[in-house]
């Protein structure tokens, strides 16, 4: 179910980004601006691109979710193994995003103290 899941998710972000679909949704909005005039801009006429965008938005968040969550995650591990590989790199640096936020706020005032000290030292 998740390796489905991923590679429609994958397969729909990737159609739903181009310039294909942006002029299908163009299109899209171009024909029922141009009803409105038949419809008399009627709330039915206004109801149904509310709702056509509202369903929209909605399963998109889930898609790009999705694949947002995979390339966080890939540009993780590739960095992991950039500092597993560096010779000299703290190895604790490693899975840095499972720290918590104070841990994080710690480590992140250590770099600041770090670059103070180059700038005085360059």
């Amino acid at each position: 179910m998740n390796e489905l899941f991923r590679q429609f998710a994958t397969a729909a972000a990737r159609w739903l980004g181009s310039p294909m679909a942006f002029m299908i949704a163009l299109l899209s909005i171009v024909v029922w601006a141009l009803m409105g005039p038949m419809f008399g801009y009627s709330d039915t006429w206004q109801l149904v691109i509310n709702t056509a965008t509202t369903i929209v938005t909605f399963l998109m968040v889930f898609l790009i979710q999705n694949t947002q969550n995979r390339d966080a995650r890939a540009i993780h591990l590739k960095l992991d193994e950039l500092i597993r590989g560096l010779q000299g790199a703290r190895n604790h640096l490693v899975d840095l995003e499972n720290m918590t936020d104070p841990e994080l706020d710690d480590l992140q005032r250590e770099f600041q103290r770090l670059r103070r000290r180059s700038e005085r030292g360059a």
